[in-house]
């Protein structure tokens, strides 16, 4: 059950002393082949443990999945006691690679490898933000995504807490649009039909906006950090978004659901599954293409123009 494995992070992560090796240690316990790596990084306003996991594919022609935790901090100590809301996305990501490692413990590897990236503060500092806080971090996005996205990607969940808005009023998580090089695409057709599969639901889809898929720092609106990965690649990425049916703060304590997250862990594992036997397309290559012919790249949205750039 994924809901034992979330269940016992969460009750790490609860902890003003976590880290990243505490994480580790939980994971090795599962695995002591586990390939498992912690970086401490300092910023401006503390530092933060980034984690990866690769749990390896039994083929290795297979194309790797990677699933990314994104977040602030999974703590806003002092000024709020306990884990935040804004921790869901290390939550779940955690909990993904704790039962991959133990379904391979089991004999239920899958055929492409899973990295997943995620890091451990729970001291993070807050920001303003309308309609609520956000959780801001000790290091900032450049540097979060230098340590989560990694080149041996081909394609990418980013899974975060996504509650403090009221665009999507939806209790549970809900997929956005596939990102790819500054292009918006089409909802996968694949991704939501693994859905219905692992919930039981019809589909919930996110609305995004080109602002949302432009680096952070440019001074524009942005729903939060879910698809800043995509951002520093070239593959396509699907952000998976914890939702709520009220704009809750990142920094709010007491928010986070067990069950919701549960299901964001087994979601994430059957796309894990299709992916790696080439059964799951984030998006259509020929289609993606002709719009590239069409209009050109986009690329530049996924950088901030200079000053001359931008006249």
């Amino acid at each position: 059950m994924s809901l034992k494995h979330v269940m016992e992070i969460y009750e790490l992560m609860d902890d003003i002393h976590v880290t990243g090796e505490t994480i580790k240690a939980y994971l090795a316990k599962i695995n002591k082949t586990a390939e498992i790596e912690v970086k401490t990084i300092a910023g401006e306003e503390g530092s933060t443990d980034f984690i990866r996991v690769r749990i390896p594919g039994k083929n290795e022609h297979a194309k790797a999945l990677g699933i990314i935790g994104r977040l602030g901090g999974i703590g806003a100590r002092p000024e709020m006691i306990g884990f935040v809301s804004d921790g869901d996305g290390a939550l779940a990501s955690m909990a993904i690679a704790a039962k991959l490692l133990d379904m391979t413990n089991k004999g239920d590897q899958l055929e492409g490898d899973v990295i997943i990236t995620t890091h451990i503060c729970p001291t993070a500092p807050t920001q303003p933000h309308d309609p609520v806080p956000f959780m801001s971090s000790p290091v900032d996005i450049a540097t979060m995504n230098r340590y989560e996205v990694d080149p041996a990607m081909e394609a990418i969940l980013s899974i975060d807490t996504t509650k403090g808005n009221q665009i999507i009023n939806h209790r549970g998580f809900a997929l956005t649009p596939t990102v790819k090089e500054g292009y918006i695409l089409k909802v996968s057709d694949d991704l939501l039909h693994v859905y219905t599969q692992s919930v039981g639901k019809l589909p919930v889809t996110m609305p995004i906006t080109t602002q949302d898929i432009t680096p952070y720092g440019n001074d524009v609106y942005h729903i939060n950090s879910i698809l800043q990965p995509a951002v520093a690649t070239d593959k396509p990425v699907v952000g998976v978004a914890i939702t709520t049916e009220t704009a809750v703060a990142g920094c709010g304590t007491g928010a986070s659901h067990v069950t919701d997250i549960e299901e964001v862990v087994r979601y994430c594992i059957e796309v894990a599954k299709v992916y790696g036997q080439g059964k799951c397309d984030f998006y259509n290559t020929r289609e993606f293409n002709h719009l590239e012919s069409l209009y050109g790249k986009l690329t530049h949205l996924q950088t901030i123009p200079t000053k001359e750039e931008a006249i």
